[in-house]
């Protein structure tokens, strides 16, 4: 089990890293800030992100690992690219800050969900139901446009997805009883984590960051 970890959370640091330099990469571009951001070429990656989510975890189970990982890494790049309006909204001390502290409560959660007797599945639903709740919300707040609706939206979302961490490492531990390829429980594991992840950073940057206006 702890060697199955071990895999899962180095592939979702790679996926990361990906992430994060492609992103980087990109802010500090002016051509590439310009392709991306001055027509549609945003929205397009926007849509591949989305279609590439839907594919993979609708398919990944029955995937051979090598093509699993290519298609993370890919989504990884992909959503790195429409990352990079992240370090050009904030400033990046207070992006290592907040990545620092959603580390910390990543941490927390994950041990959280390893160590707990408690049936996770059981919350599922509610997690699914909680999910496509604030997604509705974020939709219907782009026209209300209200700023106390969004901070209870933002402070919902960082618990939602903190309460998934600890169900998705309940879950690795569940499929590690099956007779699943561990490699592809792994990369499964690690595309979940690694979106529990993003999704927590990106709410607590939109609470807590120091943006650069």
């Amino acid at each position: 089990m702890n060697k199955l970890l071990s895999k899962t959370f180095l592939w979702m640091f790679v996926g990361l890293l990906v992430t994060f330099i492609t992103g980087y990469v990109v802010s500090i571009n002016e051509n590439m800030l310009n392709a991306i951001y001055s027509g549609y070429l945003y929205w397009l990656f926007v849509v591949i992100e989305l279609g590439l989510v839907i594919y993979f975890s609708t398919r990944v189970l029955k995937m051979q690992p090598t093509s699993a990982k290519i298609c993370f890494l890919l989504y990884s790049f992909v959503s790195g690219l429409t990352f990079s309006s992240i370090f050009i909204a904030f400033n990046i001390s207070s992006i290592i800050y907040v990545f620092l502290i959603c580390a910390l409560l990543f941490g927390i959660f994950g041990l959280i969900g390893y160590y707990t007797k408690l049936d996770l599945s059981k919350i599922s639903t509610y997690l699914l139901m909680g999910l496509i709740g604030v997604v509705l919300c974020t939709v219907i707040n782009i026209f209300v446009n209200n700023s106390t609706f969004d901070l209870v939206i933002t402070i919902i979302a960082v618990l939602l997805f903190l309460a998934y961490t600890a169900y998705d490492i309940k879950k690795i531990k569940t499929l590690s009883e099956t007779s699943i390829d561990t490699e592809i429980i792994a990369i499964n594991g690690a595309f979940e984590l690694y979106l529990d992840f993003i999704n927590i950073f990106i709410n607590l940057l939109s609470l807590i960051g120091d943006s650069r206006d």
